[in-house]
Order: C-alpha cells, then structure tokens, then sequence
C-alpha cells in the first residue's frame, strides 16, 4: 500500500512537472522577439521551418532513448545486441535517413527574404533604409513625398504590403533583425544588403541588432510601426511636419549646443548623431530609458554617457538654463 501511494505521488509529481514544462514552454513561444510569434510570411516561414527541425528533433531524442533502453534489457536479460545491426542502423540508415530529410527541407524554397530588384517604383514596394551606427538604427525614407526624411530609433512601414530595407553600416558590422516580421540581415560598411519583409496587419514590432558590435549592441533596440497601407502617405507627411518650434528661444540654443552633430528638421541629415526633430514622440530614449516625460529627456541629456556606457556621443555642455530651453524646444515636437 506504500508503494502504491509512493508511485501515486510520483505520478501526480511528475504530471505537475510536465505541466510546468508545458506552460513555460508556451510562454516561451510569445513576446516582442519570438520567433514563435510570427507577424509576416516570412516570420511564418522562419517559424514554421523551426517547427520542423523541433519535431524531426524530437522524434530522434526519443528514438536514441528507446534504441539505449533497448539495448540495456537485452544486456540484462543476457541477450546480446547485434553489433551489425546498431552499426547498420545507427551508423548508415539512420544519419542517411537525418542528412536527406535535412537536405531536402533545405531545398524548399521559402519567401525569398533578399530581392535584387529592390529599386522602387510607383508600383513597386515600399522602400526604405536602415544604417547601423554605434549604437543607434537610423531611418531613411527615400521615396518619402517632397524628398527624403530622416528619423531615428523608430520606423514606420506600411501592413500588408511587401517592404524592401535596406541594410547599411556606417562603422563596424550589425545586424538588422526584427524577429516577429522575418530574418535578419548583416549591415555591412561599404556594401548594400537588401531584405524583403512584410506585416500581416498593422502593430508595432520590436528590433534589435543581432550581431555583436560593441560595448552598448544590447542597446541597438529600434520599433517598426506598422500602419495600414492606405494611411502611410498621410503618416510620412505627419512626419515631415514634426518637428520642434524655431520660434521658440531654445532653438538657437539647439544649434549652438547640438547643431555640429543633430538636426531637428526630418528633412536634413547633420553630423554623426541621429535626427531629434519628433524626438519627442519616440517611446525611449537610447534604447536604454523609458521617454514619456521632459524630466526623462533631462535625465538623458545629462548623464547618458552613464546610461549608455561606451556611447561615443558628447554630454551636453550648457548650464541650466540653456537646457530648460533645449528641452523646451525639443519637447515642443510633442502632439
């Protein structure tokens, strides 16, 4: 009767374990950067192929283990295993079976993520630029109404229609990755890699560079807006018109004090810093701080080389009130 209420509890303990496992495991197969997640063809793609590779692996994990049980009872009950047919079976038929399923999945075409005919058109797709600085993603609309806009940190891209980015460095390797939209794709200094990628409807999907590129690579974290089609030119014309009020007196401060590396036009491209024209619409600042009010903005502006160690970027030398002016104006971006 112990034994049997021994092998009860063993079995409602080893149930509750499994259940454990199950429910981690499918907590595991959501969030921001699951691959599991997927919000475009060839997220689904990635994902469904990752499924695959799962199942194939299961079912060799449980056959090793039934091949090694196998083997222990015929030794306990003092058979003997067949060394010709484990080498058989193990060492032939079994890796050729692995090597040709794997070859052939490899095979399968999937959504090609890359497209060398990437230049756009009135009909083509949407097209934008990423470039990887240390450690920030720029934003570039070439094909933006009224010319070219530049932004920073966020990004904005039409559902549901097929997307062209292209990946640029400006220093040392990154990689441009949004995981729940498709594959990731190597910014190169000196060279264009081009990535096709779509969102089935419109959200906001978190990025993150997947190649090591220093101190602050964690920090490289970047947002791709995703808006319906219909709504993209009246989004980019938003974005055009957001910019900080020149009337206001910080605005000379701005220049003085930021201008050599940062505009505050989204139609002009200064120095080594990103665009702060709509700063004050993004949802963080450097990857590393929550931004939602001036007082965050401060907090950056004065000890972000603390924040962000390894940031090459300049404190903001001005006393306090040429700051409360700086803020003020970059603040006024806010709708």
């Amino acid at each position: 009767m112990i034994l049997r209420r021994g092998s009860l509890a063993t079995r409602r303990g080893c149930r509750a374990f499994g259940a454990v496992l199950v429910a981690a495991g499918l907590a595991a197969c959501s969030g921001p950067l699951s691959t599991l997640d997927p919000a475009g063809e060839a997220a689904a793609w990635v994902a469904g192929l990752w499924w695959v590779m799962f199942g194939v692996g299961t079912v060799i994990l449980f056959g090793i283990m039934a091949t090694a049980l196998y083997a222990l009872r015929r030794e306990r009950r003092g058979g003997a295993v067949s060394e010709v047919a484990m080498l058989a079976g193990g060492g032939i038929v079994f890796p050729a079976v692995t090597l040709l399923v794997l070859m052939v999945g490899s095979m399968v075409q999937g959504p090609d993520p890359v497209t060398a005919d990437a230049t756009a058109n009135a009909s083509g797709p949407f097209r934008i630029r990423a470039q990887g600085h240390q450690f920030w993603w720029e934003f570039i609309y070439p094909d933006a109404p009224g010319g070219p806009l530049y932004g920073a940190a966020e990004a904005v891209i039409p559902a549901a229609v097929p997307v062209v980015v292209e990946i640029v460095s400006e220093d040392v390797i990154h990689s441009f990755w949004v995981p729940r939209l498709g594959g990731k794709l190597d910014a190169i200094p000196g060279r264009v890699n081009l990535l096709r990628l779509s969102a089935d409807r419109p959200g906001r999907y978190a990025g993150q560079c997947a190649e090591f590129c220093g101190t602050q690579h964690l920090a490289m974290r970047f947002v791709v807006e995703a808006v319906a089609a219909e709504d993209i030119d009246a989004r980019l014309a938003r974005l055009a018109a957001t910019m900080p009020d020149a009337t206001l007196p910080g605005a000379e401060d701005f220049a003085i004090h930021c201008g050599g590396c940062h505009s505050a036009d989204p139609r002009t491209r200064r120095g080594s810093g990103p665009n702060l024209a709509a700063v004050a619409t993004r949802s963080s600042l450097g990857g590393v701080l929550s931004y939602g009010l001036a007082d965050d903005l401060r907090h950056w502006l004065t000890t972000h080389r603390t924040l962000k160690p390894g940031s090459t970027k300049p404190e903001v030398v001005a006393d306090e009130a040429a700051l409360d002016r700086i803020i003020a104006y970059l603040e006024s971006a806010r709708p």
